[in-house]
């Protein structure tokens, strides 16, 4: 599935949520200088906020069509899992990765993130919450049972899908402490806004890594349930973003 998501890559670039402005300049503040490497980079969306802040940014990603597509966009992108990625002596002042480190090992993606970072370079993990309102997640969670009575996906099981973020960070905490190499890891946290018209949540929903490996039937199916109860809240909606990050220091 990590690699599923190149399928459409321009849907990808153009639906997907940028960062914070405040997570990017807290990242580059707090990191001794402006080279840094984007784990699962994309379509280069975080990539090309770290340039806009001024940062030379390496990607990489393991999907053949995402990176074109990256480097179309103006980012120079490398095809490899992290984990096998040669780094061929190359040292940066942060490592970071949005939306991307659950497809990294926990334990040896930290590992090679210190291995190419400076000494006090940070290695940041980040990613959004998303939490769509409780009609609109009742909606596809119904639709995609349905469809996809076989997946190991259950859109309603995990419960409060922030808690659901908080353990999965606290998991990429463990990972950095087992690692070695690293501070103490300290998480971040940023609370924001978005509007959401129908059109552009459904846009958004086939980037989803559940969705991208539907059929074209499958996937029609879930966006008409998926829209209808977009329509019945009068056509759109505001999602209320968290970003959490994890950040730790190379000892």
């Amino acid at each position: 599935m990590a690699e599923s998501f190149g399928v459409d890559a321009e849907r990808y670039d153009r639906a997907r949520p940028r960062y914070p402005d405040e997570l990017v300049a807290r990242i580059v503040t707090a990191s001794p200088g402006r080279h840094l490497l984007d784990v699962g980079c994309g379509t280069g969306i975080a990539a090309r906020q770290f340039q806009a802040a001024g940062c030379t940014v390496l990607g990489v990603e393991p999907d053949a069509r995402m990176a074109e597509f990256a480097r179309r966009s103006g980012v120079e992108a490398e095809v490899a899992t992290f984990e096998a990625w040669d780094p061929a002596g190359r040292e940066y002042d942060a490592v970071v990765a949005g939306q991307s480190w659950h497809w990294v090992d926990p334990v040896a993606g930290p590992a090679k993130a210190a291995l190419v970072l400076r000494p006090g370079g940070r290695l940041v993990v980040f990613a959004h919450v998303f939490d769509p309102p409780p009609p609109v997640a009742a909606a596809f969670a119904e639709v995609y049972r349905r469809v996809v009575p076989d997946s190991p996906f259950d859109p309603q099981a995990a419960g409060n899908i922030a808690d659901v973020y908080q353990a999965m960070f606290a998991k990429v905490g463990d990972g950095i402490r087992e690692a070695g190499g690293f501070g103490e890891p300290e998480q971040w946290r940023f609370d924001w806004e978005r509007p959401y018209t129908r059109d552009e949540w459904l846009d958004l929903l086939p980037t989803q890594g559940g969705l991208t490996r539907l059929s074209p039937d499958q996937l029609a199916e879930v966006l008409a349930d998926v829209g209808a109860a977009v329509d019945a809240m009068g056509g759109g909606f505001t999602m209320h973003y968290t970003t959490l990050a994890v950040a730790a220091a190379r000892s």
